[in-house]
């Protein structure tokens, strides 16, 4: 049986300091790692350098998996080339591309054209 802590009641003990220690570096870990990914994610998405995504530097990394599920190269992903039950409708390249205008535009919070690493992280609006 544990011994009686003050203020721990019966057979309860408190935690330590190192205990404390490791639930306050638990909490603050993932927001640290989030940051950290978003400026990796940035750095990818970046081509030109420049430290901010732009919309067709958007649309081509973020199109990486319509291409890759394009497998006849039609710029339209047929319901058997898309994941699932294989009963959606044909996208083509046109509205995939749109659609993700539509997510940049709504990312773009100071409306400058282009996507900083907040932005990047942040949902869209």
């Amino acid at each position: 049986m544990a011994p009686r802590v003050p203020d721990g009641g019966p057979g309860r003990r408190r935690p330590g300091l190192f205990v404390v220690a490791l639930a306050i570096a638990a909490l603050a870990t993932p927001a640290a790692a989030q940051v950290a990914a978003t400026v990796d994610y940035l750095e990818r998405i970046d081509t030109d350098g420049d430290g901010r995504a732009s919309l067709g530097e958007y649309q081509a990394w973020m199109s990486y998996a319509f291409d890759a599920m394009d497998a006849d190269g039609d710029g339209v992903l047929t319901a058997a080339e898309q994941p699932g039950s294989r009963r959606g409708k044909p996208i083509t390249r046109a509205a995939h591309l749109a659609r993700l205008t539509d997510r940049f535009n709504r990312q773009d919070l100071n409306r400058d054209g282009f996507l900083d690493a907040r932005e990047l992280a942040a949902p869209p609006q």
